[in-house]
């Protein structure tokens, strides 16, 4: 049984069991990769000129760079100031991180971290009200 079903079962038994409220469960899978063992660099800081082939110039001297990616607007088109940079393994990503974190890109200082993967957190407890009414009678 995985984190989330041990929550909801345990939640359910104890908690919300004579409740007038209508309970609805969401559960996200966990992240499967750590951000300690990533070959995929969050690179922040960057200027609105730096293009893709750019970046991925400014990385390539540590390894292979296997995907360059620049979050753009999608209202206006410019850069968001941040993208990704993955390499084909672990260690040339360190080293780049390493190296690169703090040096300027273009005029502007580079923040570099390991990206982590998108964190829905745990399991989200939405109450539904079933019965305006019948709740407002429970309360007083």
């Amino acid at each position: 049984m995985n984190k989330c079903a041990a929550f909801l079962r345990r939640t359910i038994s104890t908690e919300f069991h004579n409740s007038p409220f209508q309970w609805r469960f969401y559960c996200s899978p966990p992240s499967v990769s750590s951000p300690a063992s990533s070959n995929k660099l969050f690179v922040g800081g960057l200027s609105w000129s730096v293009d893709e082939k750019s970046l991925k110039e400014a990385f390539s001297s540590f390894g292979d760079v296997t995907e360059v990616r620049i979050v753009y607007d999608k209202d206006s088109g410019r850069s968001r100031g941040f993208g990704f940079v993955i390499f084909s393994n672990e260690d040339n990503a360190k080293s780049a991180k390493d190296a690169m974190d703090g040096k300027a890109l273009l005029g502007r200082p580079l923040r570099i971290n390991f990206a982590l993967e998108k964190a829905r957190g745990g399991p989200v407890v939405v109450p539904r009200i079933s019965n305006i009414g019948e709740f407002n009678r429970h309360k007083t």
